[in-house]
């Protein structure tokens, strides 16, 4: 079978469904793709749009606007986030491609490229000293019908791959829930509760010839991504009625780049004054974990 058609996909559809493939409304012009029956040509496809799937490293900038959310009322504003992501990509065995990935954050005032190093939490009015975000190396490995992470608090569900118009949309999910490292009992004034919940919703954006295109092996893609989560320690917001009916939600969208040369100018500014660690890559020993990190530089009580 050369193409996965609209007639093919629904004879085969539970076998497709759970595999993350297109979607059926995709599928019905798509007789000049490859066959995504094969899991050889769907494992290069996905690693494609969302990373490569050639020995190489990828870079995405995001902006990320956070705001808090008390548990009734509007999204309150809270800063932005210059966050940039950093992937080697190697192909392995049995049609999987992994990455090493690093990551670094710049909060800034909310809208732009001013890096804070305080700030004034506008639910407590409490001045906090910002605690700028590093997290990795984690892996992540991609295959035809699913992603792993190792090291991450995050194992992102494959949604299906759809084509709408001349794009290819490449979406995951993630739900989780794991113990605080920042207890009530020993940090009350930081702490959200005896446990972690995050949820991260994030979708890549590729051309379809770029996505399909056999012979590439990293697409442009334009890549979002949604967060909420329970209150970071660093937040201040332990011991107060918001603690456990609010939680932070981020907004982000970005792209990958040919270079680190492309990050914008104040951006790269902003990295380089307050994580300068991500460009140095290469060079880290251990893992960093924002949040246990940070709790190692505040005494408790």
């Amino acid at each position: 079978m050369d193409s996965l058609t609209r007639r093919n996909l629904l004879a085969a559809a539970p076998a497709v469904a759970g595999a993350g493939l297109l979607a059926p409304a995709a599928l019905a012009a798509a007789a000049h793709h490859p066959d995504l029956n094969d899991p050889a040509i769907r494992a290069r496809m996905r690693a494609r749009v969302i990373g490569s799937c050639a020995k190489e490293t990828v870079f995405i900038f995001y902006r990320l606007h956070i705001y808090g959310y008390a548990g009734d009322g509007n999204l309150i504003p809270f800063f932005t986030m210059n966050h940039l992501n950093v992937s080697e990509w190697t192909p392995m065995p049995n049609n999987q491609y992994e990455s090493r990935t690093y990551e670094a954050g710049v909060y800034c005032k909310f809208n732009t490229d001013e890096p804070l190093d305080d700030w004034v939490n506008p639910i407590t009015g409490e001045k906090r000293k910002v605690w700028h975000f590093y997290g990795g190396p984690f892996s992540v490995a991609i295959g035809p019908d699913g992603i792993v992470t190792k090291g991450a608090d995050l194992n992102p569900v494959v949604l299906p791959m759809e084509e709408l118009g001349d794009m290819v949309i490449v979406p995951t999910s993630s739900s989780a829930a794991f113990p605080n490292a920042a207890t009530p009992e020993d940090y009350p004034h930081l702490s959200a509760g005896k446990s972690i919940f995050w949820e991260s919703h994030a979708t890549y954006g590729a051309r379809a010839q770029d996505a399909f295109n056999e012979k590439l092996t990293n697409a442009p893609a334009f890549c979002t991504f949604q967060n909420m989560a329970t209150w970071h320690p660093w937040l201040g917001m332990g011991g107060r009625p918001e603690t456990k009916a609010g939680r932070t939600w981020g907004r982000a969208y970005g792209a990958k780049i040919k270079s680190l040369d492309e990050i914008p100018l104040g951006a790269r500014k902003s990295l380089e004054s307050h994580t300068p660690d991500i460009f140095k890559w290469r060079e880290w020993t251990g893992f960093r974990n924002d949040m246990r990190d940070y709790l190692k530089t505040v005494p408790k009580g």
